[in-house]
């Protein structure tokens, strides 16, 4: 089976995510990762070209699913919290597609996420 030209193996990949990357060519290879599904890998390109929108887009993809590991992810390459509201609803959607653990993995997140104060700016 060979390998798509714009993914790298996983040797290239580490090189390239330590070295400095040019940002059209990480959102390429992002696109690339994307286009296969493989979302986890897209979001390290993602933050590398430094695609905000796009990692926003991920972030609410992640709830939609009901990956909570995306989610973490997502939140940690934009440098935000997820908040509680967040997490409750990636608990809601995994419990509906039958994901039960990381239905779990999100309400214990949801528990420990600090609510927003009412009239404060973040």
């Amino acid at each position: 089976m060979a390998h798509k030209p714009l993914i790298p193996d996983p040797l290239k990949r580490r090189h390239l995510l330590e070295d400095d990357l040019d940002p059209a060519r990480a959102l390429v290879i992002a696109e690339a990762y994307l286009a296969e599904g493989r979302l986890c890998e897209a979001l390290e390109f993602l933050a590398k070209a430094g695609a905000r929108e796009r990692l926003e887009g991920l972030r609410d993809e992640a709830v939609a699913l009901g990956d909570p590991f995306l989610l973490r992810a997502a939140c940690a390459a934009l440098g935000e919290d997820p908040g509680r509201a967040r997490w409750t609803a990636t608990a809601e959607a995994a419990r509906s597609a039958g994901k039960e653990v990381q239905a779990r993995d999100a309400e214990r997140q949801a528990q420990l996420a600090v609510a927003p104060l009412a009239g404060a700016a973040r």
